[in-house]
């Protein structure tokens, strides 16, 4: 049997030895690597992290496994480098949480120069147990944004357009509320400019680099890391409810860069990326299904539409656009085998619109779906679809060229004579043939019609009316 398996399915057999063989080498290297020990009376050691772009669900688990290995090594601390425009509520909650629970300090650094920690960064740098920037940076900005890619229609009546204006009001001041009272528990509990903490939510307020070391709401400002380290060596920091010295002068820094677990998270969770993983996993499927036993569409759809589903999973997605886009599809997919001269297709086409404009339910910046993207999708879908109307148009003009229906009207020719039943030759094929007057041996009669293995016979050659 599993000889009969090797021969039939080499690819697949393959296929599963090189996972098995990956399996073994990410176990041995589990076992081979084991975490170093701690450095005891040795050379203090300093992490360093860099989030240069939104922040996601990536940016969060790049930030907790370096921070869990930092612990493990008894770094003397973490730095956090970020240039950030802002990001995801949930990841930047994720990283918060991870340096309130922390045994060893934070310091989050807004470089280098011309850097920003905006929105969510803003956040974040209040949690850190020390708070830099360099020169000519800025943070702020951290209103919460409107939830939701398009806000929902307007009513007719004008009591309802109140109601509703009022409604969306109070969850607008909710938002704002509770990002208020998050930020001053952050402000409160480093010591740090709680007012000014919340003109930067309620009011998007932003400051420079100077303005935020006057205002007290960052500790100091350097040009760069090692600067950084310069300044706060000996400076004292209360770490759950100890007190620790920090010794930075002589440390040594290990930036940590992103592993591949950490690049592919990034990419997969890119919204485009995981977009167009799933319209290629949903018209994988449709064309293996279409054609069963191409085997590699079917595949290759089935893989990337699991990975689209798992970015999803970790995105704040609207699953009201999910069902428009499928709904979409599937209507575009129907105008191809039912006739309804465009309208399925048209419709399919609006739908997929509109369900690829509110897919993220969200307006962060880095976490949209680039609406050119949108766009090219919808009108290669338009094209494919107009390409298969038309070809089935033709092929309903088009004559007949096979089958029964290809028969009528063509010649047979008798094999033999007869009066009213024998056999003839049509498309080079044996018929029984019926007709109503006499045939002689190489005679031809056009076929009137076609009943199982039987032809009738029509007009004669003297032109009889059937």
């Amino acid at each position: 049997m599993l000889n009969a398996a090797r021969k039939k399915y080499p690819a697949f057999i393959a296929l599963i030895v090189a996972l098995l063989v990956l399996l073994l080498i990410a176990n041995s290297a589990a076992y081979a690597a084991p975490a170093k020990s701690p450095r005891l009376n040795s050379t203090p050691i300093v992490y360093l992290l860099k989030i240069d772009g939104p922040i996601g669900p990536a940016t969060s688990d790049y930030f907790i496994r370096n921070l869990e290995a930092a612990q493990q090594q008894q770094a003397q601390l973490l730095v956090l480098q970020m240039n950030t425009p802002g990001g995801l509520d949930s990841s930047m909650r994720d990283i918060i949480r991870a340096i309130l629970a922390s045994p060893i300090p934070v310091a989050g650094f807004v470089g280098p120069q011309g850097a920003r920690a905006a929105s969510a960064g803003t956040y974040i740098l209040y949690a850190c147990h020390i708070a830099a920037m360099a020169p000519a940076t800025n943070l702020g900005a951290a209103t919460p944004v409107q939830i939701g890619g398009i806000g929902m229609p307007e009513p007719g009546d004008a009591q309802e357009k109140d109601k509703a204006k009022d409604a969306k009001s109070a969850m607008e001041k909710k938002a704002i509320n509770d990002a208020t009272a998050y930020i001053r528990s952050l402000a409160e509990l480093r010591g740090r400019n709680v007012e000014w903490a919340e003109e930067a939510v309620r009011s998007a307020k932003s400051l420079s680099s100077q303005a935020a070391l006057k205002n007290n709401v960052i500790d100091l400002i350097a040009s760069d890391v090692a600067a950084l380290l310069q300044k706060i060596d000996g400076r004292e920091l209360e770490i759950q409810d100890h007190a620790i010295t920090l010794k930075t002068k002589s440390a040594l820094i290990e930036y940590r860069e992103p592993d591949w677990r950490n690049r592919f998270l990034s990419v997969i969770t890119d919204p485009n990326i995981a977009y167009i993983l799933m319209l290629i996993g949903v018209y994988g499927l449709i064309l293996e299904f279409y054609n069963p036993g191409g085997i590699i569409p079917g595949v290759v759809g089935a893989i990337c539409l699991l990975v689209a589903l798992y970015a999803f999973q970790i995105l704040p997605v609207s699953y009201a656009g999910l069902a428009l886009i499928g709904l979409g599809i599937l209507l575009m997919v129907m105008e191809a085998f039912v006739p309804s001269t465009g309208v399925l297709g048209i419709g399919g086409v609006i739908a997929f619109i509109v369900g690829s404009v509110i897919l993220m339910d969200t307006e962060s910046e880095g976490f949209k779906i680039a609406l050119p993207l949108i766009i090219a999708v919808a009108a290669f879908s338009a094209f494919v679809l107009v390409f298969l109307v038309g070809l089935a148009l033709r092929a309903r003009r088009s004559t007949v060229v096979s089958g029964a229906a290809a028969m009528i009207g063509e010649s047979a020719e008798a094999l033999q004579d007869f009066a009213h039943e024998g056999r003839v030759r049509v498309h080079g094929e044996v018929w029984h043939a019926v007709t109503e007057q006499a045939m002689r041996k190489g005679d031809t009669l056009p076929v009137k019609s076609v009943d199982g293995l039987q032809v009738t016979l029509g007009i004669s050659e003297r032109g009889e009316q059937l």
